[in-house]
């Protein structure tokens, strides 16, 4: 959500940071509708101030005795047209609200322009692909010779973009959740949480996953929503709430089941488990000082890229460009791991800046130490990380040529020692 006033007093600055998006000027039609909704509210203040200075004169004729049957007549008769404009002010700003609510967030000033993933920068890499000496298999054809990865079943209990995971990969998936969430938690700084996993229409609204975003949700019939990410959850813990500026940055961790319907994905990664309707992932949140949000950023990405570095995988951190971002974000950095089966970098993270984009939303503030008044705090989010698409890479990335899958050092103490998955588990 943006500042009115700020779009007021910005009108050329707002639709050239909604051109970056690929919108055309929305300026006009918002100060059309903030025009019309304040000369309303205004009429509507007016009508109030005459009916009490009618009113005044009521008890004054009363008091002399005088006939009050007109200034009666004058007082309901503003009543009705104050009424009326009450009516008109509370509709155009309702509309006012919807306008702005479809608007993504603007790029920020060192965000690269352009409109699809082809104008990204690579950032930086780390570490190198694996070299096989024999042809790697994708994680599909691996976890299924395991016998523990089955895309069958799982249609015949759900339909398409479902597995069922047993024995060691069952574990595995388990551990990688563990393992993530712990090294948050004791080096990193982050809160544990277990958040709902039903959210109400505020929630998914603060984060905008609503309205824009229903199709790719799913609603259950007593009007929760699934989330599609625990940001939702985690992000809401202060909606509506003013902090004591002390307390920020305020950073949360959870590892949760994600629910997405994936309404804009058909035909796209339709084999195996890069793009499921449900997956786990670990979701990294900090509300933060607007003054320090740009270095939380770099911080919550680098959380990221240390599970990643533990593991030993080959990563890049991508910086999108305007026209790739998230609806919120002002600034995202992706993190794409190498995945021998596909013999390309896929995403496993993204980590954003959205600035006061949500916290608008939310209506969540802080109180600063010095100075009178509250401010909005920032909000950032990123994934650290989407558990499945880690174990895809694990998968593709230590197998050995006999079909068995080698277990990262670092993962060993999580599955009780064991160095190997065979599919004897």
């Amino acid at each position: 959500m943006f500042d009115l006033k700020w779009i007021r007093d910005n009108p050329d600055a707002f639709d050239r940071g909604l051109a970056r998006r690929g919108l055309p000027p929305q300026s006009p039609a918002v100060l059309s509708l903030d025009k019309a909704w304040r000369e309303a509210q205004t009429e509507a203040e007016r009508l109030q101030a005459e009916r009490n200075r009618l009113s005044k004169e009521i008890g004054a004729a009363k008091a002399k005795g005088q006939d009050t049957s007109q200034i009666l007549a004058q007082v309901a008769a503003g009543k009705d047209r104050q009424a009326a404009m009450e009516a008109v002010a509370a509709e155009r700003s309702r509309e006012l609200e919807e306008l702005l609510a479809g608007f993504p967030n603007i790029p920020g000033d060192d965000v690269p322009d352009g409109e699809d993933p082809s104008k990204n920068q690579i950032v930086r890499a780390h570490g190198a692909p694996p070299r096989f000496e024999f042809a790697p298999k994708d994680h599909v054809a691996l976890g299924e010779a395991l016998g523990m990865m089955d895309f069958v079943r799982a249609g015949k209990l759900s339909g398409a973009r479902f597995t069922v995971l047993r024995g060691e990969l069952a574990r595995l998936e388990r551990a990688l959740g563990q393992f993530m969430v712990d090294i948050h938690t004791r080096e990193f700084g982050y809160t544990e949480v277990s958040p709902p996993l039903l959210v109400r229409d505020e929630a998914a609204f603060g984060t905008a996953s609503l309205p824009k975003f229903a199709d790719d949700l799913f609603r259950t019939t007593t009007g929760l929503w699934l989330i599609p990410t625990a940001e939702v959850s985690l992000t809401n813990l202060v909606a509506d709430e003013i902090l004591d500026e002390t307390v920020l940055p305020l950073r949360f961790t959870a590892w949760t089941p994600c629910f997405r319907s994936e309404a804009g994905a058909a035909g796209k990664d339709t084999r195996g488990m890069i793009r499921q309707h449900q997956f786990y992932k670990v979701e990294l949140v900090s509300i933060s000082h607007p003054d320090r949000s740009v270095e939380e950023h770099e911080r919550m990405t680098a959380c990221a890229e240390a599970i990643l570095q533990r593991l030993g995988l080959a990563y890049r951190v991508v910086l999108l460009c305007s026209g790739d971002m998230g609806f919120a974000s002002r600034k995202t950095y992706d993190l794409e791991v190498w995945l021998p089966g596909q013999e390309a970098y896929r995403e496993i993270s993204s980590c954003s800046n959205c600035g006061d984009f949500q916290a608008r939303r939310m209506k969540a503030r802080f109180r600063p130490k010095e100075g009178k008044g509250t401010r909005f705090v920032h909000t950032l989010n990123g994934s650290g990380l989407a558990v499945g698409r880690t174990m895809i890479a694990l998968l593709e990335n230590y197998q050995r040529g006999n079909g068995t899958i080698a277990v990262p050092e670092a993962l060993r103490p999580y599955l009780g020692g064991t160095d190997v998955i065979n599919g004897n588990a």
